[in-house]
């Protein structure tokens, strides 16, 4: 019992954990495909406290904060404005670009913290896993515009607009690699999207892996030289 008391006061104090919580949460009630306006109420509420762990995580990063915060208010604002039933094509462009930028600012946010450390502790770890999923989020509001402001942006099985679900599948499955989405990007936008991610997936392994050996290398490295 006091181990799990010495955890949760630990965990309590890590953002990055509680937003891989949320985002966890908020992809496996995604199966819940009802349309009622109390699930889509509760929804909202999990971005929206998604949105405020992002505020806090913008806040840790001395750069760039005004701006941050900024993109998480007006997500704020029009993704209210959706759930009241303004759901227009323009309105959810907008939101989605709001929400898109508060999670990249975030990611970016999370990088420097990353970067600025000298040690690696849980935090880092956290974060590792939160800007892999913050990015794909981001990525996958982007696709979401795509296919509003370009129909048939995408071929998949099934017709029309992909739901968020697809989009966030086709996202995690470009930032990993793994190549298992049935969705193709077929327009040259939708493309482009597809290429940058690819690359932000590559470098993501690159700098952010290898920058956690690094940390994890320089804690133990005064143990060594010790002995």
């Amino acid at each position: 019992m006091q181990v799990l008391i010495e955890f949760w006061k630990g965990f309590r104090l890590l953002p990055s954990a509680w937003l891989l919580l949320v985002q966890f949460c908020m992809l496996w009630l995604s199966l819940i495909t009802h349309q009622s306006l109390s699930y889509r109420a509760f929804m909202w509420c999990l971005e929206v406290l998604a949105l405020l762990i992002i505020a806090k995580v913008i806040r840790q990063a001395p750069v760039y904060t005004f701006l941050g915060l900024s993109f998480v208010g007006g997500a704020f604002i029009f993704s209210f404005m959706i759930l009241l039933g303004y759901a227009s094509v323009g309105m959810q462009v907008i939101a989605h670009s709001f929400e898109s930028l508060a999670y990249f600012m975030a990611a970016f946010g999370l990088v420097r913290y990353m970067f600025a450390d000298r040690y690696l502790t849980k935090d880092e770890m956290f974060a590792a896993g939160a800007v892999f999923t913050l990015i794909a989020w981001g990525f996958a509001f982007l696709y979401n515009i795509c296919q509003l402001l370009i129909p048939n942006s995408f071929q998949s099985p099934t017709t029309g607009l992909q739901s968020w679900l697809d989009l966030l599948f086709l996202s995690f499955s470009l930032q990993s690699a793994t190549g298992l989405s049935d969705i193709m990007p077929i327009s040259p936008a939708a493309r482009i999207l597809a290429m940058l991610q690819m690359f932000c997936g590559v470098m993501y392994l690159a700098l952010i892996v290898s920058r956690l050996i690094a940390l994890q290398y320089i804690r133990h490295a005064p143990r060594q030289q010790d002995k």
